[in-house]
């Protein structure tokens, strides 16, 4: 018998946990069949497979921002339940009284991101961002906000926006038995961490699809040197769940036999992505909007039309100022960036996108769930597709 319940953003913490917490998560979650998860993976970089040109920062993750923290909760549980919570934590003091600038941009919208309107209405972020599965959207929020609620300095506080985000992992996971809990998600909130994320089968991205492959959770970095000789981290976290016609690197992989009989999962190109963007550059909030929707460009470069029935949001801040919670005095800004210094930031939204979204496709593991099995994509065949295009690097350099 082999169970899977963890809140670490690596498999060697995981594995190393695992038996501290093997009597907690059984009384979490009962008696379970085996976990049918498998395989070693490896990322894009590490495959020879090179997106753009902007140099990447030293993790290749949302997490070189500094400041930034992800923490996940995931759990396997023999065939039928394949689900998560994933947490993006802008800093690691109180957001609600430290918020900071943010944006939101709306792909296509068939999805349900709460919090969504007053974010682009006020223009700041006051929770972290939690990212689930479709039906526990409702008890996220809810932990989200009992979370905030408890913090010190919140005892006064009557409204709280939390911003919680989701794809539907209803193919591989028993999405109707609502196995998300406060637990869950306070799990994933303390293992947040700086540093590597891991990426595939995990936290939000256990039980998703994408181009009819397994999908998951992936990110990546760019460090952005403007015209004006200033140096910035710009980083993209992905939750994917969407289809159409995977292109990697510009070289079409949807018509392989193998991509053909994924793409029967995922009709029409149906699905969502959920895509969090951050940097520490001082951007005024309309520039951070901007530099979101081209994150969306990004996302179309790996064979996405954003189908009708497919869930694609942005979420995007800034980590270069706080708006404070309180009521009275002017806000500290930096000076900002300039709309001509911005086009760098915009090549790294596009780059980061595209290579998070290859990251959570490579590092992702088969799952055999509840309504059949996501295959991992063959990394052999990945690299043999681009091998005959040489567009395959030697990944040490």
């Amino acid at each position: 018998m082999k169970f899977e319940f963890h809140h670490s953003r690596s498999l060697i913490f995981y594995r190393a946990a695992s038996v501290l917490f093997l009597l907690g998560a059984f009384a979490l979650n009962g008696f379970c069949e085996e976990s049918s998860i498998d395989g070693k993976r490896a990322r894009a970089r590490d495959l020879g497979v090179r997106v753009g040109t902007t140099p990447t920062g030293k993790w290749n993750a949302i997490t070189d921002v500094p400041g930034v923290k992800v923490g996940h909760t995931t759990l396997h549980l023999g065939k039928e339940i394949h689900t998560g919570v994933t947490v993006i934590l802008p800093h690691g003091n109180n957001i609600f009284q430290q918020k900071v600038p943010a944006s939101i941009v709306v792909g296509n919208g068939y999805g349900k991101l709460v919090g969504s309107t007053q974010v682009i209405e006020l223009g700041n972020l006051e929770t972290p961002i939690a990212l689930t599965s479709t039906l526990s959207v409702g008890p996220v929020m809810n932990s989200l906000v009992r979370y905030t609620l408890d913090l010190p300095e919140n005892q006064d506080v009557r409204s709280v926006n939390a911003v919680v985000g989701e794809t539907n992992d209803g193919y591989l996971n028993d999405i109707r038995e609502f196995r998300i809990t406060e637990e869950h998600l306070f799990a994933a909130i303390r293992s947040a961490e700086s540093g590597p994320v891991e990426e595939g089968s995990v936290g939000a991205g256990s039980g998703t699809l994408c181009f009819g492959f397994k999908g998951g959770i992936g990110t990546s970095s760019r460090i952005i040197t403007t015209p004006t000789g200033q140096t910035f981290t710009l980083g993209v976290l992905v939750q994917t769940n969407f289809g159409n016609r995977l292109t990697i690197n510009g070289i079409p992989f949807g018509d392989t036999p193998a991509a053909r009989e994924a793409a029967l999962k995922q009709p029409e190109g149906d699905g969502s992505c959920m895509i969090v963007l951050a940097t520490d550059a001082p951007l005024s909030v309309r520039n951070i909007e901007r530099v979101a929707r081209r994150a969306l460009l990004g996302m179309a470069r790996t064979g996405s039309s954003m189908s009708n029935g497919s869930g694609d949001y942005v979420i995007a801040f800034s980590t270069a100022y706080r708006v404070a919670n309180h009521e009275t005095g002017t806000l500290e800004i930096p000076p900002l960036l300039h709309n001509k210094q911005m086009t760098p930031l915009f090549v790294a939204a596009v780059e980061a996108t595209e290579e998070a979204i290859y990251n959570s496709l490579f590092m992702a593991t088969t799952v055999h769930g509840k309504n059949g099995t996501a295959r991992a994509i063959n990394l052999d065949a990945v690299r043999e597709s681009l091998r005959k295009q040489s567009l395959l690097v030697d990944p040490a350099q």
